[in-house]
């Protein structure tokens, strides 16, 4: 690990360059190790880290961990709350019929979740009975999710849920009051929005009713995404 340690060079933050060699290898198991901004080189390393997490009791029932799909040079990230049944079976995130869900609605403004977007969670295994992760659950696995936002570096951050809302920019207020409004977190455009399963136990697609309001939701993040793609540099 000494080897790997060497590879940051003096390019990190004081706070990251300090960590030996030892603490680095402890952070995947012991939540009370920190993971300050910088700790990884690169995803690679991240999910090294991540597939033999050990911060939380989640780990004891995964059949995988789950760490992303898509581009990991994506404008958009999408974060959603955990991995369900069939994300766990696969190892890949959103890609039981929520995520089947995600996909069309990405596609019908013409973004692809190959080239366009990001995919992860809040916590990388799955809760039992899929059940939303606790407080201490999402503490030990957020700083993953951090630094998975800081390597990425996303143009626009999509926030499936409560507790993606909460997890990441610490918004307590629900989807329903405050989806569909631009929000700045660390420099970064962030929206929150229905999450997919939602969408699928309310299939109306009525005025006012989610589904429509989901439409009207992803045009405007297209929006968003030309605008700042017109951008200079």
């Amino acid at each position: 690990m000494t080897e790997q340690i060497s590879l940051f060079g003096n390019q990190l933050p004081p706070e990251v360059d300090a960590l030996s060699p030892e603490t680095w290898e402890q952070i995947p198991t012991r939540a009370s190790i920190p993971i300050p901004s910088g700790t990884y080189e690169n995803l690679e390393q991240l999910a090294q880290h991540c597939n033999q997490c050990q911060r939380c009791d989640l780990a004891g029932g995964r059949t995988n961990v789950v760490v992303s799909r898509g581009n990991p040079n994506a404008p958009i990230m999408i974060i959603g709350e955990g991995p369900g049944q069939q994300e766990d079976e696969q190892g890949l995130p959103f890609v039981g019929k929520s995520g089947q869900l995600l996909d069309k609605i990405l596609a019908s403004v013409r973004l692809d979740t190959k080239t366009d977007v990001y995919i992860c969670n809040v916590v990388k295994c799955r809760p039992p009975g899929n059940r939303a992760p606790t407080a201490g659950e999402v503490a030990a696995c957020i700083p993953y999710l951090k630094e998975q936002v800081r390597l990425v570096d996303p143009k626009i951050i999509l926030l499936t849920g409560g507790t993606a809302l909460k997890g990441l920019v610490g918004v307590k207020q629900g989807i329903t009051k405050v989806r569909g409004n631009w929000m700045e977190w660390e420099g970064r455009n962030c929206m929150a929005i229905f999450h997919p399963a939602y969408l699928l136990r309310n299939p109306s697609r009525a005025k006012g009713k989610p589904k429509w309001l989901m439409w009207q939701d992803i045009q405007e993040i297209k929006k968003k995404l030309d605008e700042v793609n017109s951008q200079p540099a």
